[in-house]
């Protein structure tokens, strides 16, 4: 019975992800300031450096079919770090449903006195692939026909985004919508209404700053806020303390769903290590045993006798 809860819940959400009441459809991370370019094109570039992290996201561990995001990025500047270009390879399933694609970020940058500003398109290809003819509707009993599992979905879509971000070396502002276009999921009707299964456009405003506590500590607050077409607003709210650049703690609240905890570790110059531990808020939290995410950064270019300002963003 747990486990048929558990399955329902799951499935739920991925129907509410297609159909006409829409949920998040974009990949879901607690260190987003590490992913910043999978969720704006403007950020390419903006550290100034050939940049490369990895991430990867397992979430509701124990729960069968529950969420698993994997997501490499590079990123670096050109022609006198006037442009700013990038790429992103991701990975996400949850449950029938597996979305894998690629994208390609351009940004032009505005060098300012003290900052930058950047506008940035992409173009992304993605393969959606939903095995709706193998959810078992009636778990021990005679089979239940229904045209909204009967189809399975093979497709590969293609769209285009656009952002805008701000930043200097302690404060940040962007301001994206990764997918313009409204693609077709399925071709039957699965709504009441009769509208065909669509993405959905989410829009991402996000903002950070760095805030020096005494000689040794920076206190650096950070938003994502999520505004997702026919689902309610949700936001990211973090807060990590730095300690002499070099270790950071903090903590994360996510509306009516997560709190996390998370670490960061300049290891050296060029490697950053993070992980972040989600424990849900919702019902989900006695099924499961949280997420768990790791990032890796790596960031190229160093030269032995050349020191770095510290890059919080």
């Amino acid at each position: 019975m747990k486990r048929l809860f558990v399955y329902s819940l799951l499935v739920v959400g991925m129907g509410l992800s297609a159909g006409n009441v829409r949920a998040q459809q974009a990949a879901m991370y607690s260190q987003y300031m590490f992913n910043a370019l999978a969720v704006n094109p403007a950020y390419a570039g903006s550290r100034n450096v050939l940049s490369a992290t990895a991430l990867y996201r397992t979430q509701w561990t124990g729960i069968k079919g529950a969420p698993q995001t994997g997501s490499f990025t590079m990123d670096a500047p050109f022609y006198r770090k006037r442009i700013g270009a990038g790429i992103q390879i991701f990975n996400d399933q949850l449950g029938i449903t597996k979305t894998t694609g690629g994208v390609v970020s351009g940004a032009y940058r505005i060098r300012l006195d003290k900052a930058t500003l950047s506008f940035g398109m992409q173009g992304s290809v993605t393969q959606y692939r939903a095995a709706y003819s193998q959810v078992e509707l009636s778990p021990g009993g005679s089979p239940i026909p229904d045209p909204a599992f009967s189809e399975d979905i093979n497709k590969v879509l293609f769209n285009a985004g656009a952002g805008v971000y701000f930043n200097s070396d302690k404060f940040y502002l962007g301001i994206s919508v990764p997918e313009l276009l409204r693609n077709k999921l399925t071709s039957q009707s699965v709504s009441a209404g009769g509208e065909l299964s669509r993405q959905a456009l989410h829009l991402f405003v996000a903002s950070g700053v760095v805030l020096p506590v005494g000689d040794s500590f920076k206190l650096k607050p950070s938003f994502l806020f999520k505004g997702v077409e026919g689902a309610p607003l949700e936001a990211d709210i973090n807060g990590t303390i730095w300690f002499k650049d070099f270790i950071a703690v903090g903590a994360q609240y996510r509306t009516s769903a997560d709190i996390s905890a998370m670490v960061e570790l300049q290891a050296t110059p060029q490697i950053r290590v993070g992980y972040s531990y989600d424990r849900s808020l919702t019902s989900l939290r006695s099924y499961g045993s949280g997420s768990h995410e790791v990032m890796l950064r790596y960031e190229f270019g160093f030269q032995p006798d050349k020191v770095l300002s510290p890059r919080y963003f």
